[in-house]
């Protein structure tokens, strides 16, 4: 179905592989446009409650493939700015996907690599993973990535690594909060992930659909009368729906609710 990406579903995790190790997982028109189809599918499927995003090979993702950056030299503004949108799309459709997202990062990872960790919600790396926004050293700039990646990290810490295109480590991604958790290597990777999944698993679908609405739409708001009303208001409706009540009802009763196999 796919030629450069992975898709398969393990006890309730999706997992989305980017499938072209010896080309560092670069993003060309083709890995842009099946892992935002990979990812719709497993976020409509049903069997799914979490999305896993990994990759094969030596680098997570090595961002733009040069031979696509040089196809775009000889591109019309009008044929640049379709690429430039089916990008956006896809880190639009990681963003706001529904299910919790996890970026499992391990080598190498530049660019619209970046932008991909940024983009999940929770994000482990190893201890030898590097990170770039090296685009100014082409000439270009990383403009359809960067208000995720501002999200991630803020304002300050994007005006460094834009500017300077320098690399910098995976302490360095965990000290300014690209990362969440770093890790030896890739067992221990593969361990912390399945800590973090199993946790996930046992919370409320639709609930961790509605935090991540949240947290979306709630972020970088003043804390006035309208966001509180608004916050209870959801926190009524959440409370009042079927999910809500069993969680609340297998609490009290001492049993798992019933979205926990």
């Amino acid at each position: 179905m796919y030629q450069s990406i992975i898709t398969e579903i393990d006890d309730g995790v999706g997992i989305l592989t980017l499938n072209r190790p010896t080309r560092h997982n670069a993003l060309d028109e083709t890995l842009i446009n099946e892992i935002t189809a990979g990812l719709q599918d497993l976020e409509t499927n049903p069997r799914v409650h979490l999305v896993v995003l990994s990759s094969v090979g030596k680098s997570f993702c090595a961002g733009a493939d040069i031979s696509w950056l040089k196809r775009e030299t000889s591109n019309t503004l009008e044929e640049n700015l379709r690429d430039a949108r089916n990008l956006g799309r896809l880190m639009t459709t990681l963003n706001n996907l529904r299910k919790p997202t996890i970026g499992r990062i391990q080598g190498p990872t530049f660019g619209s690599g970046v932008g991909l960790v940024a983009c999940c919600d929770i994000a482990i790396a190893t201890y030898d993973a590097q990170f770039a926004l090296s685009d100014v050293k082409l000439g270009i700039i990383p403009a359809v990535v960067s208000p995720f990646i501002m999200a991630a990290v803020g304002e300050r810490f994007v005006r460094r690594y834009t500017l300077s295109a320098e690399r910098f480590s995976a302490a360095e991604a965990y000290r300014i909060g690209l990362v969440h958790e770093v890790v030896p290597d890739e067992t221990e990777l593969d361990q912390a992930l399945i800590e973090i999944v199993d946790s996930l698993l046992k919370n409320g679908p639709q609930a961790m659909a509605e935090c991540k609405s949240l947290v979306r739409d709630l972020s970088a708001r003043p804390i006035d009368d309208d966001i509180i009303e608004e916050a209870a208001q959801r926190m009524a409706r959440v409370r009042s729906s079927a999910e809500g009540r069993e969680g609340l009802t297998a609490f009290i009763e001492k049993r798992k609710p019933n979205w926990i196999a």
